[in-house]
């Protein structure tokens, strides 16, 4: 009769890391260069003017991916999808 639903709360145990930083500043860098160089990236290594906008959209990917990484966010990303899926 006392129960309550109990929801599986995430404890969100954040920290600073330099060596985060630095690779996620290193992404971020990879993914800028990507979409500033995008229209060579396609000619060079793709198919060309068909796929301008795929490599242009994999680099703004690349770049969040790499701001996340930066602010070790990841972590809590990856954390929440593994409880979601696991339902832990």
């Amino acid at each position: 009769m006392g129960e309550f639903l109990c929801y599986n709360t995430l404890m969100i145990d954040w920290s600073f890391s330099f060596g985060w930083f630095a690779l996620g500043a290193l992404i971020l860098g990879i993914g800028a260069a990507i979409v500033i160089f995008y229209q060579q990236i396609s000619d060079n290594f793709i198919s060309g003017v068909s796929s301008y906008d795929k490599v242009k959209l994999a680099g703004i990917i690349i770049a969040i991916v790499g701001l996340l990484i930066m602010a070790n966010l990841h972590t809590l990303i990856l954390s929440a999808f593994v409880n979601l899926v696991f339902k832990r």
